[in-house]
């Protein structure tokens, strides 16, 4: 068999030395560090971290309180499921926004670690910011009042502004009293006699709404009669009854009289009682229970002194705004609350709406009255575009009360294409207005099935840093320590 031989290489023709092998990792580890975040290690490099400046991990030092000599490790105690997506914008330069943390949770973490909460892409800015919204809905809710748990006495007088009175245990009579009162007439589940109170104000408002609507009913009504001199064709004169007018039967005066005496005493108790007269006079349920109350007086005043002014009939007009009690049946109802504060939330979108509403309008009246005039048509509804503007409203709001009509086929054309309008024009902004009643109502809802008392979380106790303990030397002296060495205290930064 052949023999193979190994040429020989010259010593003065050898390569240079190549690197220990153990010398590569030993390099590479001094610019690595470890990072245990909440028990999760996250290894990097150095010079990862200062790809950002100016934050936590890019002024990372062995001299800081949560470094482990032993471990070679930062210990920070953060949850450690957002720490994989801060690591990664060290890494990639783009904040990706976890779906499974809180939206403030994330904010807190990002606060923690240096990080600009603008920062985050595109892609997650949606999500990430949906729960700005939600907490914008929970404070409308704050403001609207919606819980019926009874808030507790250092709670009152915090509200009425007597605290310190309260604190000392020198609260007089009145300051008692008055927090007391305006539970009773103001928060109608704050106790049974509040309970009580609040179904007297609803009967008595419910018995005023009926009694101004019944009135006015014919048979309801009793004529006025008066004798009438007439002069017969004998030349002889006569008298004749004759009837002037009408007026409601009496007993409605009486029951508006126990209605409103009621709403005279509740809202005089009200405004003595309340925490803050301006804001309470500042409020429109209250403004209209003020102007309701004042127009019935001010009826008395004008049916006493000027029934015989010609016209007067037209000043019990104003009186229809006893009507707008009904709006008091808010401080009863949470469902009322709601949908007023689902009309200011969609006030840009009902601007929308009756914008589109009103440039169709104008369209489209000013189309159907030219369309009209291109063919003879005797029969023309369509003589000015005034006219046009109320067929164009009634024809986009699908209403249709048929009083006008095209009558050409060009102006069919225009109908067709002005119903088609105002179909679009309404159904558009309709879901915005849905999606924010529903949003305030689940919100409501779920804040109900919430419990009331929370548990107390307790604040965290920092360590004191104690001096800096070298690790303990190994070998077989007799100063040697078996085991592992002793930890130092960590400070959380």
């Amino acid at each position: 068999q052949p023999t193979h031989t190994t040429p020989t290489t010259p010593a003065h023709a050898a390569s240079p030395c190549p690197t220990p092998p153990a010398a590569r990792p030993v390099m590479d580890a001094e610019n690595r560090v470890v990072l245990n975040v909440g028990g999760i290690r996250h290894e990097t490099y150095k010079a990862t971290l200062k790809k950002i400046p100016a934050t936590r991990l890019s002024r990372l030092t062995e001299n800081l309180a949560n470094y482990d000599p032993i471990l070679n490790e930062y210990f920070f105690d953060r949850h450690p499921g957002v720490f994989a997506q801060v690591l990664n914008y060290y890494r990639t330069g783009k904040l990706h926004y976890p779906t499974d943390v809180c939206g403030p949770l994330f904010e807190e973490e990002l606060e923690y670690w240096g990080l600009d909460s603008n920062q985050v892409e595109p892609c997650c800015w949606m999500t990430y910011t949906a729960h700005r919204d939600t907490q914008e809905t929970l404070a409308v809710l704050d403001r609207l009042d919606l819980d019926t748990d009874k808030p507790s006495e250092e709670e009152l007088a915090r509200k009425f502004g007597f605290e310190d009175d309260y604190l000392s245990g020198n609260l007089s009579w009145w300051q008692k009293t008055k927090p007391k009162l305006w539970s009773l007439f103001d928060e109608p589940y704050s106790s049974q006699a509040a309970k009580v109170i609040g179904v007297i104000s609803v009967f008595f408002i419910c018995v005023s709404i009926l009694s101004f609507c019944l009135k006015t009913h014919p048979d309801m009504r009793v004529p006025v009669i008066e004798n009438v001199t007439v002069t017969t064709p004998e030349n002889t004169t006569a008298w004749t009854l004759d009837k002037k007018a009408t007026n409601a039967h009496e007993a409605f005066f009486y029951i508006e009289c126990v209605c409103n005496t009621w709403f005279t005493f509740e809202i005089l108790i009200r405004l003595i009682a309340s925490p803050n007269k301006f804001e309470f006079l500042k409020a429109s349920v209250n403004m209209i229970d003020f102007i309701a109350t004042l127009s019935f007086y001010v009826d008395i005043i004008l049916q006493k002194f000027a029934s015989h002014v010609e016209n007067a009939d037209i000043l019990e007009f104003f009186s229809i705004i006893r009507i707008m009690r009904l709006f008091k049946l808010t401080r009863h109802s949470s469902g009322l609350k709601i949908l007023i504060q689902t009309f200011r939330a969609s006030a840009k979108e009902l601007t929308l709406l009756v914008f589109f509403l009103v440039l169709g309008i104008v369209i489209f009246a000013s189309l159907v009255y030219y369309a009209e005039r291109i063919q003879a048509n005797p029969h023309n509804d369509f003589n000015s575009i005034p006219l046009g503007l109320w067929w164009a409203l009634v024809t986009m709001t699908t209403v249709g009360y048929g009083d006008m009509a095209p009558k050409t086929y060009v102006g069919m054309f225009v109908g067709a294409l002005c119903a088609l309008a105002g179909v679009l024009t309404i159904a558009l902004p309709v879901p915005v207005i849905v999606s924010n009643f529903a949003m305030y109502y689940s919100h409501t809802q779920a804040r109900a099935k919430l419990p009331k008392k929370r548990r107390r979380v307790l604040p965290v106790e920092h360590v004191r840093a104690g001096p800096v303990i070298p690790p303990p030397k190994r070998g077989g002296g007799p100063n040697a320590v078996r085991g592992p060495g002793p930890k130092m205290g960590k400070l959380v930064q």
